[in-house]
């Protein structure tokens, strides 16, 4: 009876380990949802938008359209990278308790214009991509590159993680965290677009 019992137990453990390792197929559906849908709602946001309208600042301290465009364009770059630095150490599930946030809250978080928050040099528009098409496509690569990859990687997102100023997030929610601050700037220009002296 030990003999037929002893190698169901062990195959009911690596199932357990492969079962637990990589994403769900709910998890992967979702953050490949949310990156589509806001890349989508940025490309209606700037559909057919004239150059006095892409570089209309509401105030000289605040940013235009195409600026918002070029600082996302920095940030799915500059964020791909915090990805991909999370994942040069081993998947650590003993930290799983250091992520205190879930993906819902931190998209709240990220994609509320409640408060303002000044971004960091490196994320400031300067004219970096050349031109605003360029900014466009810049941009449209790096979500295409991650919207493929969360489709397919068989990377343990859950247990590669990153640093933030408000804690932990791991791998899935670093790309929601991409997402949902595209999701924030969107609404900052659909705030420049309601302005009463828009072009």
């Amino acid at each position: 009876m030990k003999k037929f019992i002893l190698p169901i137990v062990v195959l009911a453990l690596v199932s357990f380990g492969v079962i637990s390792k990589g994403l769900t197929d709910e998890e992967r559906e979702f953050a490949v949802n949310h990156m589509r849908g806001t890349q989508e709602r940025l490309l209606t946001v700037v559909k057919g938008l004239s150059e006095a309208q892409l570089n209309f600042k509401s105030s000289p301290e605040s940013w235009s359209i195409a600026e918002c465009v070029e600082h996302l364009a920095i940030s799915e770059e500059m964020i791909g990278g915090m990805l991909q630095e999370a994942l040069e150490t081993p998947a650590d599930p003993s930290m799983r308790d250091s992520v205190k946030i879930s993906d819902d809250d931190l998209l709240g978080i990220i994609s509320s214009r409640d408060k303002k928050v000044k971004t960091g040099e490196a994320f400031e528009p300067s004219g970096k991509f050349g031109s605003y098409a360029k900014t466009l496509v810049a941009f449209m690569t790096k979500r295409a590159e991650h919207i493929a990859y969360m489709r397919t990687t068989k990377d343990d997102l859950r247990n590669h993680y990153a640093q933030l100023p408000f804690g932990t997030i791991d791998g899935v929610q670093i790309l929601l965290f991409m997402s949902g601050h595209t999701e924030r700037h969107i609404r900052q220009m659909e705030e420049v677009l309601a302005h009463p002296e828009f072009p």
